[in-house]
This record gives structure tokens, sequence and C-alpha cells, in this order.
């Protein structure tokens, strides 16, 4: 008989395997807080793996200094704990990040930090669900367990255009998930390449601290008003869709819009024919523009529209669709996020290629072989929190009614580290 070293034995049969009692939540956004929170309620455990050192890494780390709650705050609470009634009707950056930290003491959710999943697949033979990690210092990890929570939201990855010549441009690129403010550009010209919420919100806060941007405008987009008589736009169209159909209520809202903000295509910004602002939102996931001064300054000259960019030519020179070749100091681009549950989910069917549930919601929060998915509803984090509710009452169910997994742990033929969380 011979006898390996420690070490030795450690890498045959490594990764090392973790058995959970519950539900394994990827993602420690508001999605994967909302459904650790609600499921606590039921009384069921769970581990939730988040890839960063903290809870809502995307606010903590990828949003820019100004940024506010485009809703209001009755519209963007997670189950259970309401916005503490100091906060503005539009809470800040700041105060939305101090609110979930709040809100994962209060229902004492400890995420596993720095576990990055690599893959995550179901085991047909096993019935179980089998995810692999990896972490600095500690390898790879591989937790087993009879449910798998899909919690990594619609803006897991920054997305990048390819678009021909960027990496020769001499100026600093920086996409928006690495602005924070626009001292760093003050008196340099700027182009912003999209004109979503955030290319608005970006070029809106370079205007103010004194560059000069340019917002690349590519796409017919619907701008709202973010209020009407002091209402909130998006209150107020939920208050119509109770009694409308959707097409009446867009209609609705492009008149007020037209009504506020005048005629936008002055200004070089085209409303999409065909397909109202909620439609869009509900088939596509385009979510409409709303209006927190940029307009004005766009009026004022302060913001420049340009249509597409063709290329990025010498040095800092940019050639537009039209045939303009202009200067630019710096490039920033506020081009959006996507999904990436294609890159670690598989054999699976449930989402789509985008990364997407394949089933529209509301019924696209509960797939096959226990798969759930949470944060996907492309309606922000009133969505996510109806679905956070929904999965964990299915739980609860289950957990209560079927077999303890535990008598299961036998199914994990490497070695196992019982555990419950």
């Amino acid at each position: 008989m011979v006898l390996l070293p420690t070490d030795r034995m450690d890498s045959l049969f490594s990764p090392r395997c973790v058995w959970v009692n519950g539900p394994i939540i990827v993602g420690a956004g508001p999605s994967g807080l909302a459904v650790a929170a609600c499921l606590r309620e039921q009384g069921v455990p769970y581990v939730i793996l988040e890839r960063a050192d903290c809870i809502a890494s995307l606010w903590q780390k990828r949003t820019y200094d100004r940024l506010k709650l485009h809703l209001p705050k009755q519209f963007c609470e997670l189950p259970r704990m309401p916005f503490p009634d100091h906060y503005p009707e539009y809470p800040t950056r700041r105060q939305f990040i101090d609110y979930l930290e709040d809100y994962a003491a209060r229902f004492e959710i400890k995420p596993e930090f720095n576990s990055t999943v690599l893959s995550a697949r179901y085991d047909e033979t096993s019935g179980l669900w089998r995810v692999v990690t990896s972490a600095p210092g500690t390898g790879d990890m591989e937790y087993i367990g009879r449910w798998l929570v899909v919690a990594t939201g619609e803006n897991a990855v920054s997305v990048v255009p390819d678009i021909p010549g960027l990496d020769g441009f001499e100026g600093k690129v920086t996409h928006v998930s690495d602005y924070k403010s626009g001292e760093a550009y003050r008196g340099k010209s700027v182009l912003v390449v999209g004109c979503g919420n955030s290319g608005m919100e970006v070029s809106l806060d370079l205007s103010d601290h004194g560059a000069c941007p340019a917002m690349v405008v590519r796409d017919a987009v619907h701008v709202l008003p973010r209020e009407v008589l002091g209402k909130s736009t998006f209150e107020l169209a939920v208050l119509l869709m109770r009694w409308l159909p959707l097409w009446i209520v867009d209609k609705i809202m492009v008149f007020l819009a037209w009504l506020v903000l005048g005629d936008l295509a002055k200004l070089g910004l085209r409303r999409p024919t065909g397909a109202g602002p909620l439609e869009l939102k509900e088939t596509h996931g385009r979510t409409p523009v709303l209006d927190y001064g940029a307009l004005a300054r766009i009026r004022a000259g302060d913001i420049a529209v340009v249509p597409a960019v063709k290329r990025f030519a010498k040095g800092s020179q940019v050639e537009l669709a039209n045939g303009r070749v202009l200067n630019f100091d710096a490039v920033i681009l506020a081009t959006g996020y996507r999904s990436n549950v294609p890159q670690w989910l598989q054999g699976n069917d449930f989402f789509n290629k985008d990364g997407y549930p394949k089933t529209a919601f509301p019924h696209g929060w509960k797939g096959q072989s226990g798969l759930y998915a949470v944060g996907f509803t492309r309606r922000g984090l009133s969505g996510a929190s109806a679905d956070a509710v929904r999965i964990a009452k299915d739980l609860g169910n289950v957990w209560r009614e079927e077999t303890k997994p535990t008598k299961r742990a036998g199914a994990c033929h490497r070695r196992c580290i019982s555990v419950v969380f």
C-alpha cells in the first residue's frame, strides 16, 4: 500500500464538494437578495454564490456618482422591507446601496463572496444540480443540491460594440460601467456612444462638469418626461394599464411626451414608428428614456447629437455615418449590458441564446428539474421582487412536502463537505 502526501491526495479529489440543503442561488444582486430573504421567511436553507467581494456589485462598483433610481421608490422596493420614510422619491445611488446592505443584514444574508461560477449542469442520473466555482486562494469548489436559482440578472456583462478602428483610438475609451464623474473630462470633447438612459445622463453629467459631449443616436428612441404635472410617468402608465389595453396607454404616453417635450425630431431624436414605449419594453427589452434635463442641454447646444459612428480614423478622429469627421479627446461607451447565463449554464434549454428565459413574464420564473430564474423580467426591480416571492413560495411548499434532500448526499462521489446554510 502506497501512502500519498496530503497535497497529492487533495489534487486527486479536486474540486472539493459541498452538499447544499436547499437551493443554490447564483448572484447576490437585488434579485438574489430578494430570493434569499423570501426563502428565509419560508424556513428554507440556501447558499448564495457571488463572484464579487460585495453584494450588488453592479451598483457598488459599476455605476456613476450622480445616478438615482429612475422610478419612484415604491416600485423599487424588495420584498418584506420598504425604503425608509426619509428617503426621497428617487433615492440616490448611495441611498440604494445602503438600503440593500440593511436588507442583507436584516435577513441575515451572507453570500459566499469571490465565488465565480464556472459551470452549472443538471445531472440526470442523480437528479441533482452540480455547480462548479472558482475562488482566489482556495481553488475550485463544487456545490451540489436539488435546486438552482439563476439570479445573475440582465446586466451581468458590459457590452462593447465592434466598431472599426476603436482599438486604435488615441484618446481614453471607457465603458459607462467604469465612468464615475464628468470632473475628469472637464474642458474635453467627449463622444458618448449610446442614447439610452445612461447615455443621456452621462452626457448631462459631462455638460455639468464643463466638458463638450456629443451623443451618438443611431436608432429611433422613445423619450418620455420623468414626470407629468408632478406625477411619475411610470406610475401614471401603471395606473392606466389597470383599466386600458397596452396599445392605448402607449398612445397616451406618446401624446403626453409630445405635449411636454415637443417635437424631438428637430433635435435629432426620432421616435420609433409603430410600437410604443411600453410595447417595445415588453417585447424587446428596450427601455424608454426618461428625461432628467438632457433635452434642455441639447436645445441649448451644450450637448451635440450626432449620427452613428462609421469608424474611428487616425489618432483622435471619428468618421460618422453622414460622412463628417470630428475629433474627440475621449470616448464613453454607454452601450449597456447583457446576461452571462449562456457562458456557464450547461445543457439547458430554458434560457435562449441571449440568456433570457424563453417563456415570457409572468411565467418565466420556473423551469424543469428544479431550475428557477429571477431578475430577467425586463420589468426592473418590481418584476424581480414578484418572481422572488413566487420562487420562495414554490420552494417552500416543496421543501415541506418532499423528502429531506440530505438523504441524497450519497449521490456525490467526490469528497463532500455536508453543510446546512
